[in-house]
């Protein structure tokens, strides 16, 4: 057990919450006012603690089980985990949740005031990750990433009091193209887990196999989808971009910070020669921080 998992048993709470120093994006940088760092965390913990219970990667022990009130002999039914989650999900809006996360949330909640939606969003793409692995089409994906990525975007907006239509459309499209980022990093791991975002039909159109994803390294044709499905991400970020110069100080900050992430990971997928079977290519921080004054200048 390593030491992460080892807190984790002994305190759910806080070892859920200590991942977020291994995202690919802060998730509650030091630069934002304390208020919005607290409820950013408490929505943080939600989300990791149902990606947690969705992949499988809750720490051993059982103790998230225990708290969700799952019996011992079912604290690897990932369905079952899921729809307890869910009725504590609901506690928080009318009652007394379980979980020290979910009551964490109660007060960013009360808050905000924040709706249901966007947490039974987040729930419904894990429980759909159990029962479907593949994806015949983009629209398809693009449907997933509406449960999986979308409602994070909304949850910052709505915590941060800066929600309107066209900044949720702006939003949505950054969040799908990160997704999409995360995927085409992860196709290795994901296909471990028995899992392809690759939509099929454009396997087939690039004449990819699922074997091809399986090998050390890309050949020529899973390269030439790789590539293809990142510009299609990153014309999804350019189309949200617009929603870093709508907002004003520390949040543009932190958008800003989103959309370069983005496209620093693009870039370095691209500096792979869309290579990505080995393992997600990773961009340094020097990288980040000229791709995010890119984004503050309105430049691209």
């Amino acid at each position: 057990m390593t030491a992460t998992e080892t807190a984790h048993a002994v305190d759910p709470e806080r070892g859920t919450l200590a991942k977020a120093a291994d995202e690919n994006f802060p998730v509650a940088p030091f630069f934002l006012p304390r208020a919005w760092r607290t409820d950013l965390m408490a929505v943080y913990g939600f989300a990791r603690l149902v990606d947690d219970i969705g992949d499988g990667d809750l720490a051993p022990g059982g103790a998230d089980a225990r708290l969700l009130g799952v019996p011992e002999d079912r604290a690897d039914d990932r369905l079952l985990l899921l729809d307890a989650f869910e009725e504590d999900l609901h506690r928080v809006f009318d009652g007394s949740p379980r979980h020290p996360l979910l009551r964490r949330l109660v007060p960013t909640v009360r808050r905000r005031a924040l709706t249901p939606e966007p947490f039974l969003g987040l729930i419904a793409a894990n429980r759909q990750d159990q029962l479907v692995a593949r994806y015949e089409t983009y629209d398809d994906l693009l449907a997933y990433c509406e449960l999986s990525a979308n409602p994070v975007g909304r949850l910052v907006l709505a915590v941060t009091g800066t929600s309107t239509p066209e900044r949720i459309r702006r939003s949505d499209e950054i969040c799908t193209a990160l997704q999409i980022v995360e995927h085409l990093q992860d196709v290795a791991e994901d296909l471990g887990r028995d899992r392809v975002y690759l939509p099929a039909e454009d396997m087939k159109r690039f004449h990819v196999q699922e074997s091809d994803l399986a090998a050390p390294s890309a050949n020529a044709s899973v390269r030439a989808l790789i590539a293809y499905e990142a510009a299609r991400a990153r014309d999804l970020l350019n189309e949200g971009a617009p929603l870093v110069g709508s907002v004003h100080g520390r949040l543009r900050l932190l958008l800003a910070g989103f959309v370069a992430g983005g496209r620093a990971a693009l870039n370095a997928i691209a500096a792979a020669d869309h290579d990505v079977l080995p393992g997600p290519p990773r961009s340094g921080k020097v990288h980040l921080l000229r791709e995010a004054g890119v984004v503050l200048r309105g430049e691209g």
